[in-house]
């Protein structure tokens, strides 16, 4: 939202903020959403750099196409461990969960 849209709403009563704000999520509590949204968009990318579907991920993984989704989709019963178990699984190394939750830190910096 650029600078005077903000202006004009906030004179006219309306508060601005974001999602933490408006969730009243503490930074650690936001901070770990962030980094589990980094997570699963990484997982879908190379899912779909290496042209497989979620069913042949799931095969890959252990695990069930419906869950591959609920894993592309940071679903709140999809635990960070199990994203990062299928990083690996897909071939990621240390480094690129490294580069994936921190390359997200760094666009919502911008």
């Amino acid at each position: 939202m650029d600078k005077k849209t903000k202006k004009r709403l906030g004179s006219a009563g309306w508060q601005i903020g974001d999602a933490q704000d408006f969730l009243g999520l503490a930074d650690a509590e936001a901070e770990f959403i962030e980094m589990k949204l980094a997570l699963a968009e990484d997982l879908r990318a190379r899912r779909l750099k290496r042209h497989l579907n979620q069913t042949q991920v799931a095969r890959i993984v252990g695990s069930s196409q419906s869950r591959v989704a609920k894993m592309e989709a940071a679903d709140s019963s999809v635990s960070i461990d199990l994203l990062i178990r299928s990083l690996l699984k897909l071939g990621a190394e240390r480094a690129d969960v490294a580069k994936a939750v921190s390359a997200q830190r760094q666009a919502r910096a911008s």
